[in-house]
């Protein structure tokens, strides 16, 4: 028992290491105009650690990411960057995760990370409507003629990273639970 709840543990923080590598290695901007929404694929980690050992540990690993992404490859973000990370992965991987540990099919995993995408996006518009302002230092208004961008920044760094989780997490999870057994 003590064995599989080590490997558990080991294996979320290879899931929050991978994530961290994957923003220092991968990030562009989607939409040139707003460059500082930065796509990067480090929600397919987590959500893949969500789908994997449940909602809980796809929460613990997105605040650990969160904070070692936003003190090292994300710095220049600051607490602004780590809070809102915070925000929109955990009810990302939250929604997912409810949604697929009750039926653990591929038409349930699509429509959980469809689920997941919708929830994300319209979460970080009153974040961004509220938070943002604080941060920046800008009025509320200037966010508000931004929204089109953070809406359409938010469903498709999402419905991507859902994409690549939902290719991936079968051959994943083979790995994964392997050692389950062992």
């Amino acid at each position: 028992m003590k064995h599989n709840h080590t490997l558990k543990l080991t294996t979320m923080a290879i899931l929050a290491a991978i994530s961290v590598a994957l923003v220092y290695l991968v990030h562009f901007p989607i939409f040139p105009a707003v460059a500082f929404l930065e796509y990067d694929p480090a929600d397919v980690a987590i959500l893949i650690c969500g789908f994997a050992f449940g909602p809980i540990a796809g929460v613990a690993v997105t605040l650990i990411a969160s904070v070692v992404q936003g003190i090292t490859v994300s710095a220049g973000s600051g607490l602004y960057g780590i809070l809102m990370h915070i925000i929109a992965t955990a009810t990302y991987v939250l929604v997912s995760s409810l949604v697929y540990r009750h039926h653990k099919t591929k038409g349930s995993a699509a429509l959980s990370l469809l689920l997941g995408t919708l929830a994300m996006t319209l979460v970080m518009i009153p974040a961004n409507l509220f938070i943002t302002p604080y941060f920046m230092g800008v009025p509320q208004a200037v966010v508000v003629e931004l929204l089109p961008f953070i809406i359409g920044f938010n469903a498709i760094k999402a419905g991507v990273n859902g994409i690549f989780t939902f290719l991936l997490y079968k051959s994943v999870s083979k790995l994964i639970h392997r050692f389950d057994r062992a």
